[in-house]
Order: C-alpha cells, then sequence, then structure tokens
C-alpha cells in the first residue's frame, strides 16, 4: 500500500520548511513554520471560519474604501457583519497610533 502525501507550503514566506504542529480543537491539522525571518509561525491549511483565510481582511478594507457598506461585504466574503466592523475598527486603531 501507498501513502500519499501533500506538501505544505507557508502561505507567507512561500518556504516549505514546515513541520506539523498538532490539531485544532475541530480536529484540523495545525503547521508550523521553521523560517526564522517568516512573520507566520503557526497556520492551517482550512479553515473553519472564512474570516481567518489569509487575505480577507485585506479585502474588507479594500471594499470599505471602494464604498462598500458593512452589510454589503458582509454577504459578499461570507463572514459575519460584527468581524467586519471589528476588522475596521482595528485598522483604524493601528492607523491613527
Amino acid at each position: 500500500m501507498k501513502m500519499c502525501s501533500t506538501p505544505v507550503h507557508c502561505p507567507k514566506c512561500g518556504g516549505n520548511n514546515v513541520k506539523s504542529f498538532g490539531y485544532s480543537a475541530h480536529n484540523v491539522p495545525r503547521y508550523f513554520c521553521c523560517n526564522a525571518e517568516c512573520e507566520t509561525k503557526s497556520f492551517m491549511l482550512e479553515y473553519r471560519y472564512k474570516a481567518y483565510e489569509p487575505g480577507v481582511k485585506e479585502k474588507v478594507v479594500d471594499m470599505a474604501i471602494n464604498g462598500g457598506g458593512i452589510r454589503d461585504t458582509s454577504r459578499v466574503l461570507g463572514i459575519n457583519k460584527k468581524t467586519v466592523i471589528n476588522t475596521l475598527k482595528k485598522r483604524e486603531r493601528l492607523s491613527s497610533s
């Protein structure tokens, strides 16, 4: 019997120096990037909530800049309205500091 393995690459740095890092509470495998320069350490290939996926928070900000409303952004990205509001508030605090 042959075993099949899928190569795993870090979503931030793209490196393949990745090792297994256990499982999440929902039994999804987690991985650890061993690259010292990479800012992302722990990540998963499949997220339970869409708001955790890489790039979603940037899309929220882009849609707000282009005039998208909170409900519209929530509907298009498939995330909760409160998540959209909290993301925008957090970005506002970071930019004003």
